[in-house]
């Protein structure tokens, strides 16, 4: 049974009420009582539930609706977001090509390799891992209308998921994969972005020259709380493409 939360905007010292009733509702997301697809309670449940008023509720479902967690549909509620949900999608997707919108057609990729290997230090101290620890590893090209523009590796710590290596093949939409298969929704990323040159390897994978401007991008992707699930690195060819990002 969940505590009932005193119902005021604030408390000094503490986080806003509707924070306080946010972090309860991702504990469901966490916890599985509330599965990709579903649909939730309506507020007026909700503030029920949890002994707060419905603006309250409002509140923090709109926080959780604008981190793409929910997915409001006009005269049928409030959903949990899925993994494959194109908004859900773009969200971790800011490429986009030159002469279109950010709406633009997913990737697609074409795995080049998968295999377990010991971590490197980036990889340990970006997976909250020992050094050497297993990591699975993953080399992918990804392909923008058509056109090879990304080469990629993902990096996951083994023990992250049990029974990955009895996968028979790895799904272009891999946080789908995440869900559907662990229960891990990935909720947050932190990036860097770096200018680079490219190397031979991104010469022979992507068919561009040597030496041309690349944009590198590092990816830690993180769960609903918190903890660090992926580590991706993507190095980008930008003549035809850019990376773009809207800010409150």
């Amino acid at each position: 049974m969940e505590l009932a939360l005193q119902d005021s905007e604030t408390h000094i010292g503490f986080k806003p009420l509707y924070a306080q009733v946010k972090d309860q509702l991702i504990r469901r997301l966490v916890d599985g009582v509330w599965q990709p697809g579903m649909n939730i309670p309506s507020e007026q449940e909700l503030a029920r539930q949890l002994n707060v008023s419905q603006g309250t509720v409002r509140k923090a479902l709109d926080a959780m609706t604008a981190e793409n967690l929910l997915v409001r549909r006009q005269g049928r509620g409030t959903f949990v977001a899925e993994p494959e949900d194109s908004r859900i999608l773009f969200q971790f997707f800011k490429l986009t090509t030159d002469n279109k919108t950010q709406d633009s057609a997913f990737p697609e990729s074409r795995l080049l390799c998968w295999s377990q290997e010991p971590s490197t230090a980036d990889e340990a101290q970006a997976l909250s891992i020992d050094k050497g620890a297993p990591v699975w590893r993953i080399e992918r090209v990804r392909q923008v209308d058509g056109k090879s523009v990304i080469t990629e590796t993902i990096s996951i710590a083994a023990k992250t998921l049990p029974g990955f290596d009895a996968l028979k093949e790895i799904p272009n939409n891999v946080y789908q994969l995440y869900s559907s298969n662990w229960g891990i929704t990935i909720a947050k990323a932190d990036e860097k972005l770096k200018a680079v040159l490219s190397n031979e390897r991104d010469c022979a994978t992507l068919g561009c020259e040597t030496g041309v401007p690349m944009l590198l991008i590092r990816r830690i992707a993180r769960d609903l709380e918190g903890n660090p699930v992926e580590l991706r690195c993507s190095r980008c060819l930008t003549d035809d493409m850019h990376y773009a990002v809207n800010l409150p």
